[in-house]
């Protein structure tokens, strides 16, 4: 959004700006029902609507379309506020702008998730903007779970749950030739197509042996024994343990090259 000179045909370089005995008498007027009034605080408080909707700058939307909830945030500001209640309009309105665009953001999420789900983001997300003036930084997760009696992975789950999906193909990193992509760090570099034949082979190898020989293999090799303890197991020598080993082994060899 940084650069942008028009947002919904507003040329924001040119926005209004009211001085604080203005706002001061144009809410009174608005209070009353001065339709004028309104307008004038709707006008000259843009630059706000602007500054809210650049915390969300990075969640995939338009700059537009926040723009215009954004204002809508304004207008039930504008006609919820209380003047006699000696509060600073922003102080009151910036929550309200926020979470116009938040319940936007929550109710048009590409991926749709529980109700519950999305009241505990829009908790966790209500309360970590209350603590940020607080602490001075952004609070964690923890500190968030401890102030809403939730658990930290509720927390977790809750800001996943309304994070803007990104697709695989994204580049994260691109200099001089093939752009890395999000796919090239969360691939799964185990579970591929050679990784799948060699298990089919190692299983079928496997099934071949004798009763004896799967026996000692699986102790050796998936229990973690020692020879010396196969052989206390089974009751047989070590250098019979030693020879079936071996020639369990040269057979599934054999398999392997025969496929």
């Amino acid at each position: 959004m940084q650069g942008k000179v028009e947002i919904c045909g507003v040329n924001t370089a040119k926005l209004k700006v009211l001085s604080q005995a203005q706002m001061d008498s144009l809410l009174l007027q608005a209070n009353q029902g001065d339709e004028n009034a309104r307008q004038q605080l709707i006008e000259g408080n843009l630059r706000l609507v602007l500054s809210v909707i650049q915390r969300f700058e990075k969640r995939g939307e338009s700059p537009d379309d926040l723009f215009q909830v954004g204002c809508i945030g304004l207008m039930k500001a504008i006609a919820n506020f209380d003047p006699t209640k000696g509060v600073r309009f922003s102080t009151y309105g910036v929550p309200m702008i926020a979470g116009e665009v938040r319940r936007y953001l929550r109710d048009n999420s590409a991926i749709r998730v529980s109700r519950s789900l999305r009241d505990v983001a829009y908790r966790v997300l209500q309360c970590k903007e209350a603590m940020v003036p607080k602490l001075g930084r952004d609070p964690t997760n923890a500190e968030v779970a401890k102030e809403l009696e939730l658990t930290e992975n509720e927390v977790a789950e809750a800001l996943d749950a309304v994070c803007a999906p990104v697709s695989l193909y994204d580049p994260v990193y691109a200099e001089g030739g093939d752009p890395l992509t999000i796919l090239d760090q969360v691939k799964d570099n185990r579970n591929t197509e050679g990784n799948w034949i060699d298990q089919i082979c190692l299983q079928t190898a496997f099934k071949g042996l004798g009763d004896r020989e799967k026996e000692i293999l699986a102790l050796r090799f998936y229990d973690g024994k020692t020879q010396m303890e196969v052989a206390n197991s089974l009751g047989i020598s070590q250098a019979q343990v030693s020879r079936l080993e071996k020639g369990a082994i040269k057979t599934m060899r054999k398999s392997f090259s025969l496929s």
